[in-house]
């Protein structure tokens, strides 16, 4: 027989720790549900020799491997899919992840997987083990892995996880994808104009000064004016321009630090047209599918609104769902504080209220992402089609003022001269 310390939820949702007896991890699992506790976590208690010893190993190992890079969604969610495919078909865990760690590229992944399958045989739960690596399985990730082994069900929480990192990223995809056509178009307009303000314009002025040309007409004054700052201002004006995004992606940075500047730049955000729906409703998917994937893998619901609201990547939608778990752990439903958030529209709520009226709040949550979803797409292509003629007339505005201020004077040159 052996120890085990265990970490539970009651039916209040309040954590409980305590230790236990028994022969086997299943066989502890068994006895904490037995309790009426949903078990978070439970781990072999190791005498100080076994701890010693893995102290010692992992000396000797170094913990080699490359801690720095990153790893894609793609990457992870392939790695997702196949663990959970090895789980179905009933290879040990530890077997399973060094069969991925042996095909895995060198990399981030890589040197936490070994990580991972070095803790595991340690004597590590698979949870603990990827909790040990933050850049590579996030605090939902690991959540959904340690209910899916309380529960017994690995594989099809790994099969879930691997749909909802598919889903997450397609939606991200869309946004990024929609900001890319009239991003490459604003970047390629300003690098010509700016060519010819640079050189093209000071060419004209030196002509304007050969012929004595002393009243310039004031849209040639104001482009001649700018010409002069770029290449001669103090500092120059070019150098300014290419500072400034530096130095406002730095400030946009540093003030979301703080939650207090989160909150201002997310209401900023959501109040730009169209844009600001794309935003809001791709957070609404991104919070309504993370939440229902976690209830769907067992995961109490005051647990899974936690892990919900530190990454839903948007504070407005944090401080709603913050509101929603205080309300719950009072005895109220979801619904009622969801609607008193005002943050979300009368369907989501209704869709909310049905659910827990049948026991499936999971499902409807997932049929609320998956019309946010929808609504993002059709967002998407108005953005564009509103955007084609807005850039056209812009850059038509601009490349009219520069050849009507160069052209002027020399209409009334050439006039002069004829006259």
């Amino acid at each position: 027989m052996a120890i085990f310390v265990y970490e539970a939820l009651n039916a209040q949702g309040q954590e409980i720790k305590d230790e236990l007896e028994a022969a086997t991890r299943e066989e502890a699992v068994a006895h904490v549900r037995g309790l009426g506790y949903f078990p978070t976590r439970i781990t072999e208690k190791a005498d100080k020799k076994k701890v010693a010893a893995k102290k010692g190993a992992g000396a000797k190992k170094g913990g080699g491997g490359m801690s720095f890079g990153w790893v894609s969604t793609k990457q992870l969610t392939q790695f997702t899919r196949q663990l959970s495919t090895l789980q179905d078909a009933g290879l040990p865990i530890l077997r399973s992840i060094r069969i991925l760690e042996g095909q895995a590229r060198p990399g981030l992944l890589k040197s936490s997987l070994q990580q991972v399958a070095e803790d595991v045989e340690g004597g590590s739960t698979l949870s603990e083990a990827m909790a040990r690596s933050p850049r590579v399985f996030n605090r939902l990730y690991t959540n959904m892995v340690a209910a899916g082994e309380a529960g017994g069900v690995l594989d099809v929480i790994l099969q879930r996880l691997a749909d909802f990192l598919e889903k997450s990223q397609r939606l991200k995809s869309k946004v990024i994808g929609a900001m890319i056509y009239p991003a490459v178009v604003i970047t390629i307009a300003s690098v010509i104009t700016l060519a010819i303000v640079i050189f093209l314009v000071p060419q004209f002025r030196d002509i304007f000064i050969d012929f004595g040309v002393k009243d310039l007409p004031w849209m040639t004054e104001k482009l001649v004016d700018l010409s002069n700052w770029l290449l001669a201002g103090s500092p120059p004006g070019w150098l300014v321009i290419i500072l400034s995004p530096l130095i406002f992606l730095l400030l946009y940075k540093l003030i979301r630090q703080a939650r207090m500047g989160r909150l201002i730049l997310d209401h900023v955000w959501i109040r730009i047209p169209v844009m600001g729906q794309i935003i809001s409703k791709s957070s609404i998917a991104r919070w309504t599918r993370t939440l229902g994937t976690l209830i769907s893998a067992g995961v109490p619901i005051l647990e899974a609104l936690k892990i919900t609201r530190d990454t839903t990547g948007n504070e407005i939608y944090a401080g709603a769902l913050n509101k929603v778990h205080d309300a719950i752990r009072e005895g109220d439903s979801f619904a009622n504080p969801l609607r008193a958030t005002k943050t979300v529209d009368a369907i989501v709520v209704n869709m909310v209220d049905v659910g827990e009226e049948t026991g499936e709040l999971d499902k409807m949550l997932y049929k609320v992402a998956d019309n946010y979803d929808d609504e993002v797409d059709t967002l998407v292509g108005s953005l564009i089609s509103l955007l084609e003629p807005v850039l056209v007339v812009v850059l038509g505005t601009i490349v009219g003022f520069i050849v009507i201020a160069l052209y002027m004077p020399m209409i009334h040159l050439i006039q002069g001269l004829t006259s």
